[in-house]
This record gives C-alpha cells, structure tokens and sequence, in this order.
C-alpha cells in the first residue's frame, strides 16, 4: 500500500470537513445558511467558526505543493519510507494546524503550518 498516495485524498478531504465545520457552527436560527451566496456568508461568521472557515481556505491553498511534492517524489523514485513518512507528517501538522486554528491558538498554529510546509519542501528536495 502506497500510504503517501492515501494521504493525498486526506488532504483533499481536509478543506471539505473544515467548510462543513464552519457551516454548522456559524448556523444560528437568526441567520440561516444562504446556499445562494455562501461566500458572503462564511464572510460574515465571526468567532471559532469564522476561524474554521479561514482554516479551510488554507487547507485549500496547501495542496497544490503537498500534492507536487508527493508526485515528484514518487516520479524520482524517492525511498518509499521517506515518501510516507514526510506524506503522514503533513497530515499530522495540517490536523494539528486546524484544530489550533479553530482554538485560536495563533502562535502554536504557525508552527504547526510551518512545520507542515517541511514536508513538501523535504520531499522536493529528495528530488534534487
């Protein structure tokens, strides 16, 4: 089983979660969700669910490296050890990341991000 392969559709998955997360926090009788203009919406949240929504926005921008990382890794047959390794570290800090996120524990959250941008960057690097 290729683990680093299985950690792409996580990471997918991730801004997804998070969006539902933000939805149904920021949900309350007198402002319903408007499905016409979700945007604005999720604009307008305020607090963890706000937080939640700005999470998924940055889960959305940290694919595109993690996924080119992991493709050209495997492409330039890196060690599938090294592969996997670095794959399940980005989950675990893109987890730790959103949860800090959500529990507005801002310095401890740009750890975890910077932490989670090792990981492509490492596997890029193998590459070279």
């Amino acid at each position: 089983m290729n683990i680093a392969f299985l950690c792409v559709p996580i990471a997918c998955a991730m801004p997804l979660l998070l969006t539902i997360v933000a939805k149904r926090g920021g949900h309350r009788d007198d402002t319903p969700y408007d499905n016409r203009e979700p945007r604005l919406w999720l604009s307008n949240l305020s607090g963890w669910p706000r937080r939640a929504n700005a999470a998924q926005q940055n889960s959305w921008e940290a694919l595109p490296i993690f996924i080119a990382g992991v493709l050209m890794a495997s492409h330039a047959n890196v060690p599938q050890a090294t592969l996997d390794f670095w794959a399940v570290w980005f989950i675990a800090m893109r987890v730790a990341y959103a949860i800090l996120y959500i529990a507005d524990r801002s310095n401890l959250r740009s750890l975890a991000w910077a932490l989670a941008l090792l990981a492509p960057l490492r596997l890029m690097i193998a590459v070279i």
